[in-house]
């Protein structure tokens, strides 16, 4: 039996296991309980304090299997509660480093040291910055990156969605039962996002600028008082006066902690691996968002880090790490 280190005075979980799953999202809770009926000792480790990922800020989620329509909080909390039958969840964990040393890999965090014989990694993607003019001094003062998080902040006032996809499109559907007023201001000539989007948000009357180049945030400097952007069709500046912007323009992987270990990403940093979820470093597996040519879509991550799981457990089997 496996012999944890573990100072009770200090913390309440062990820092040695068959199996470390960093990231508690859809593919991280997946994965967590493959491993787990493996007969394998599993922990996740996650930064948040509320573990969920990307699935928990979901305004909505109509496209996972079994449910019609659920909160994305609902859905995380049901995976959460799912997983924590079979293994332990460790939050406001901040993975910094991953050294290999014999044959096991040593986590080094931001709390303690922990060393597995494996790893799965599910650490997904965070959303990106403008980097214009007046983002990071009306941050949490009028500019947000999660409409669940901060919707209920502008009941009844007027708000703009900056990103024409199916992100910026779910949230400015969310937002149309909050806010008084809701627009989307896209870069893109056409509206990106899935037609059954585009059907819901004519059908609410959510007016889409297309081609538009957002240039500056604008405030009195306290609060956010609007945004200024390029028409790119006419040349022209305007001005939309608003309370509130949600920010929805793409996503970066998280993924510097691996700068020390060598793993191959692709050029933006997402996680290069095989289809069996397999890195370039043996016994380190990758699953999610967080890789390369993702989809991005809860029902693909699930079946990452199920995938993931089973060939760890296969790989280990055959002797493979």
């Amino acid at each position: 039996m496996m012999q944890f280190n573990v100072s009770s005075t200090e913390r309440d979980y062990a820092t040695d296991y068959d199996v470390i799953i960093i990231g508690a999202g859809a593919a991280g809770y997946s994965a967590g309980v493959y491993i787990k009926r493996s007969g394998m000792s599993v922990a996740i480790l996650e930064r948040e304090a509320v573990p969920g990922g990307n699935t928990g800020v979901s305004p909505l989620v109509e496209n996972y299997l079994g449910y019609n329509a659920i909160v994305g909080s609902d859905l995380a909390e049901d995976f959460k509660k799912h997983y924590e039958q079979y293994g332990k969840i460790i939050t406001e964990i901040d993975v910094r480093d991953i050294k290999k040393e014999g044959d096991k890999f040593k986590i080094i965090t931001n709390r303690s040291e922990f060393t597995a014989n494996a790893i799965i990694i599910t650490t997904g993607t965070t959303h990106r910055k403008m980097n214009i003019k007046g983002e990071d001094e009306y941050y949490g003062k009028g500019i947000s990156y999660c409409s669940t998080c901060d919707g209920y902040l502008f009941k009844d006032k007027n708000v703009a969605v900056i990103g024409g996809g199916n992100s910026g499109a779910i949230s400015a559907l969310y937002l149309k039962g909050i806010a008084k007023n809701v627009s989307i201001i896209a870069h893109s000539k056409i509206k990106k996002c899935e037609e059954a989007y585009i059907k819901a948000i004519d059908e609410k009357k959510i007016p889409f600028i297309l081609n538009a180049e957002s240039e500056e945030f604008l405030g009195d400097g306290k609060k956010l008082t609007g945004i200024k952007y390029k028409d790119l069709g006419t040349g022209d500046e305007k001005i939309i006066n608003i309370d509130g912007i949600f920010v929805y323009i793409g996503v970066i992987p998280q993924t510097s902690f691996l700068k020390n270990i060598g793993m191959e990403l692709d050029k933006h940093g997402f996680i290069i691996a095989d289809e069996k979820g397999r890195t370039s470093i043996p016994g380190i597996y990758a699953a999610g968002d967080v890789l390369s040519g993702s989809e991005e879509q809860i029902a693909t991550a699930v079946g990452d880090g199920s995938r993931a799981a089973i060939t760890l457990y296969t790989d280990k089997i055959n002797k493979k790490f």
